[in-house]
């Protein structure tokens, strides 16, 4: 992979804590469309951490051999631990390419001087990007929020073409403000700005929950690819909802159907989905990984309790899945909740 421009799809997974790991990139992966590329995360890896670890065991940086195209994220400020992981990553994992952390608000990050913090010194943020550009033989990309008020357009061109020069092959932009968090609207107008005055490619972030989310988007910005969160979690199949509007062939998985449309056979779907998301959580995590049915059992979990709101009775699938000491019990209760007909919300006040 030369740019993420090379890939024929619009729409890709955020890296996101806790959910882009193996399980769920293999899940979403499954409504790919045939003959369709695009990039896949992982979760946030920090860089001190990276050159220590054992990438092929480690949670976060498990990956099946079928995999391709995979951009890990880096949260780091320190050229040696940068250079290490970068190394790594490239040499020993087969990264395709690095994306640098400038957005994540949480205060682990900020304390470090990780994440958002770098977008408080262009300076200081265009240094990192110099040494990740340094110490990887694969394209490097930024994932950034707005800069200062959500107006400060000027600004945020400016910064983000001093990312550019130091070596910036692509840019993520999610238009919200460090404080915004996630609440409020993601202001696309400065996606729209960003890609009229920067010469490298831009990809959307922010209040992708549906599949006509992603083609307005792209519509009235004019960003290279679009990047979906907690709700492409939720709705892996938008992949192929998406796949269907630009006229691609079904995934293989799915050949001769149509992907869901109505808010029951969503809320089916979701419900097929998640049983084979516990296999895949059961494989990769405990069969290739050795880790404990505990640890698949809170990987599960998490996933539940990140996309149940925009199930209509999505409380009581997390009570269900809660409950549950082991993965039978699991399963017997997914199943059994998904007897009765549910239905799916296209929306939910939870934003992106």
């Amino acid at each position: 992979m030369r740019n993420v421009t090379d890939l024929n799809f619009p729409l890709t997974l955020a890296p996101m804590v806790g959910l882009s790991h193996v399980a769920l990139r293999r899940l979403i992966h499954d409504y790919l469309p045939k003959q369709a590329t695009t990039h896949w995360p992982t979760e946030m890896l920090n860089s001190r951490r990276i050159p220590g670890e054992n990438l092929k065991f480690t949670p976060e940086t498990l990956r099946d051999e079928f995999e391709s195209h995979l951009v890990p994220q880096i949260l780091g400020n320190e050229e040696k631990p940068i250079a290490e992981s970068v190394r790594r990553l490239v040499n020993e994992w087969g990264a395709s390419g690095i994306d640098i952390n400038m957005g994540c608000p949480v205060q682990k990050a900020l304390k470090h001087n990780y994440g958002v913090s770098l977008m408080g010194d262009v300076q200081y943020a265009a240094r990192v990007v110099e040494v990740t550009k340094k110490n990887s033989t694969v394209p490097v990309s930024v994932k950034l929020r707005a800069v200062g008020s959500s107006h400060s357009v000027p600004e945020l061109i400016l910064f983000v073409n001093t990312l550019v020069e130091a070596g910036a092959d692509w840019i993520t932009l999610h238009p919200r403000t460090a404080e915004q968090k996630r609440r409020g609207h993601a202001d696309w107008t400065q996606i729209t700005e960003l890609k009229k005055n920067c010469k490298v490619p831009i990809i959307g972030n922010g209040d992708i929950q549906v599949v006509g989310d992603v083609l307005d988007m792209m519509d009235k910005t004019g960003c290279d690819k679009v990047m979906a969160g907690r709700a492409l979690a939720a709705r892996p199949w938008m992949m192929w909802q998406l796949g269907e509007k630009l006229g691609m062939e079904s995934p293989e998985m799915f050949q001769n159907l149509h992907a869901p449309q109505s808010p029951e056979a969503e809320g089916a779907e979701y419900g097929r989905a998640l049983l084979r998301f516990i296999d895949y959580c059961e494989y990769y995590f405990m069969q290739q990984a050795g880790s404990s049915e505990n640890l698949t059992l809170r990987k599960v979990s998490f996933f539940v309790r990140t996309t149940h709101v925009w199930l209509e009775f999505g409380h009581a699938l997390m009570s269900a899945v809660s409950v549950a000491k082991n993965l039978t019990e699991l399963r017997e209760n997914v199943r059994r909740f998904f007897e009765s007909e549910q239905r799916m919300m296209q929306k939910t006040e939870l934003r992106q």
